[in-house]
């Protein structure tokens, strides 16, 4: 899928919980906040939502949260808020 997808269908949810699943494998939790052209920006859930300490990450929205490349998603999927 295109960049141009993730990052419309980013657009849409924006404010709802999702997972997304990287071309690496990895599993990302979390509400979007923030959408950019290359970025899309998550507040995590779960577990491990302290991301506090030293690293990288951004505070904005009322938490921190992390990016990740838009070019990067493999899949992306709405998860119901009773999940957490």
């Amino acid at each position: 899928m295109s960049i141009d997808h993730h990052y419309e269908m980013c657009c849409r949810y924006k404010g709802r919980a999702i997972r997304i699943r990287c071309r690496d494998g990895s599993m990302h939790t979390g509400i979007i906040r923030s959408v950019t052209r290359n970025r899309v920006y998550l507040q995590p859930l779960g577990p491990n939502r302290n991301l506090g300490g030293f690293g990288y990450g951004y505070y904005g929205y009322g938490g921190f949260g992390y990016g990740i490349a838009l070019g990067a998603i493999a899949t992306l999927a709405l998860i119901p808020f009773f999940f957490w």
